[in-house]
């Protein structure tokens, strides 16, 4: 190698020092699986994230597998620690080892530079952490993320698969105050579903009201890769797994209940209501009653402790597609005279309500107004009981859907069958954006720690009463009726008169008749008898 002057050193590391992306271009090696050290030829998207990260102090980055953000992050790491003083990086990833990994990728990269670029010396070296002559250094956080850098003042916070950290908001909450004072942050991470800190943030960021530069990155971003390759890469991978590896999708990505690429289709078929009125303005109209139409009211009550909200959906019942939408936080007398309102004014519509604790005050107060047409279940078993039937039946009917430790699974498990066979139409954004965040925890379906699903429990009832009450009703109907119809009715009437007598009519002489065709059928199928 030439030898290089003294002074083209300085005009080098002073280059180096303005400049993260020719100091990765010019000096920077990586290790590469197959290829050994080799020079970090950059890719002009990995540019502008280098220059994202020095002209903004918060970024957050949505991006694929195996587009090497990771290293350009640690490479920018590398860069503020040898040419910035007294700086202190600190890495946090979902597990010890992912972060210890990445600080030993920033170490290697700062040992296979030329000697006289190294302007600080490595003073104090661990596995998981070191020290620069300079004051800089960079550390692992522990396994253990929520007491992680509170005590420190950070210069650069790096969050690798921050979607996958546990107890992110905690963490986030600790260190915010240690940066505050000019500190950094990088947080990147492929999707992980919705409701968590990382889709939080990044949603905020995109719509401007945080800190943070919001970039994503899907894998076509890459200049070497085309449709050959993806279809190569994920032959064999699942659609949720395609959507979170490589293709960005917050909705698809998560254990959401909802499949994925049914969620996907509920998203693009959403649209604003017609009209969006009542007290509040919570009341959101798709499409106004139509004559000839029934239509079926499905409700969930608030508990009234502000946690959640009184809902209900208002379906057509030939279609099954959602015409109306309430959520909101009225008094159970008032969320009972809505319902009243909105039963009437759909044509006497089937009225749903869930009964358990505060579901008895509204529907008390429906039955107070006389409403013609709720929905009563017998108590033990659950099942559909018509509203005349519920009148003189004394014993064992209840007003009301009953949601059980047993029912719950049953009608989550309905709601998610009429999705996946689109034998209903869902127009709310409301009630989609509940299903992003309504998930498997342990195995069974629930909304996320600070979410409610309200809406699809009374959206789940309403599936529920179509296809069990309804739909079994009245096919046990028509059962009826078919077996009624195969009934014979005789119509026959007895000859009493006597031949001879005045009025005697011979065609009407049944004896006279059965005996003609027995003599008919003698002379066709006599043969078959043997003498």
């Amino acid at each position: 190698m030439a030898r290089i002057s003294k002074q083209t050193m300085k005009e080098e590391i002073r280059k180096c020092g303005q400049d993260p992306v020719y100091f990765l271009k010019n000096y920077v090696k990586i290790s590469h699986p197959l290829k050994g050290l080799i020079p970090f030829t950059t890719y002009d998207f990995q540019d502008e994230l280098l220059n994202d990260f020095k002209d903004n102090r918060f970024n957050i980055i949505l991006k694929a597998r195996q587009l090497g953000i990771s290293t350009i992050v640690a490479g920018y790491a590398a860069w503020l620690l040898l040419f910035r003083r007294e700086k202190q990086v600190m890495v946090v990833a979902t597990k010890f080892k992912t972060a210890a990994n990445l600080v030993i990728k920033v170490k290697k990269m700062l040992k296979t530079l030329p000697d006289w670029m190294m302007i600080a010396d490595i003073k104090i070296d661990n596995q998981s952490s070191f020290e620069l002559s300079n004051g800089s250094k960079i550390n692992a956080s522990t396994t253990s993320a929520k007491d992680a850098g509170r005590s420190e003042s950070l210069s650069l916070l790096i969050v690798d698969e921050a979607a996958f950290v546990e107890g992110m908001e905690e963490l986030w909450t600790g260190i915010l105050p240690t940066i505050s004072t000019g500190g950094r942050c990088i947080a990147l991470s492929t999707p992980n579903g919705v409701g968590n800190w990382f889709y939080k943030t990044y949603v905020d960021a995109e719509a401007e009201t945080n800190l943070f530069k919001a970039t994503v990155l899907p894998w076509d971003v890459h200049p070497d890769r085309d449709e050959e390759w993806f279809r190569e890469q994920t032959k064999n991978m699942s659609r949720r797994d395609i959507a979170q590896e490589f293709e960005c999708s917050f909705n698809m990505s998560g254990e959401t209940v909802v499949a994925p690429e049914d969620m996907g289709r509920l998203t693009e078929l959403v649209s604003d209501p017609k009209y969006k009125t009542g007290f509040d303005r919570n009341y959101w109209i798709w499409q106004e009653p139509q004559a000839g139409v029934g239509y079926l009211v499905s409700a969930d009550v608030a508990r009234g402790d502000g946690a959640d909200n009184s809902v209900f959906h208002v379906f057509r019942l030939d279609t099954f597609e959602q015409v109306a939408e309430y959520q909101g936080k009225p008094n159970h007398d008032m969320f009972a005279m809505m319902l009243q309102s909105v039963g009437k004014e759909y044509g006497d519509a089937l009225m749903v309500v869930e009964n358990n604790n505060v579901g008895y005050n509204v529907l008390d107060k429906l039955q107070t107004l006389e409403y013609p047409n709720l929905y009563y279940s017998s108590k033990g078993s659950h099942e559909f009981v018509d509203h005349y039937t519920a009148e003189i039946t004394e014993n064992g009917i209840v007003p009301g859907f009953s949601t059980t430790s047993k029912t719950r699974p049953l009608i989550i498990a309905k709601m998610e069958e009429f999705i996946r066979n689109r034998i209903i139409k869902i127009n709310s954004p409301r009630t989609v954006r509940e299903f992003e965040t309504f998930v498997w925890n342990n195995g069974k379906p629930a909304a996320m720690r600070g979410y409610n699903d309200d809406l699809i429990l009374s959206l789940s009832i309403g599936c529920w009463v179509k296809d069990v009450a309804l739909t079994t009703n009245k096919r046990e109907t028509a059962y009826t009726t078919a077996m009624l119809n195969s009934m014979m009715k005789s119509n026959t009437n007895i000859n009493t008169q006597i031949p001879g007598m005045v009025g005697y009519d011979r065609s009407n002489d049944v004896f006279k008749q059965k005996q003609n065709e027995q003599i008919k059928q003698i002379k066709e199928f006599g043969w078959i008898y043997k003498g």
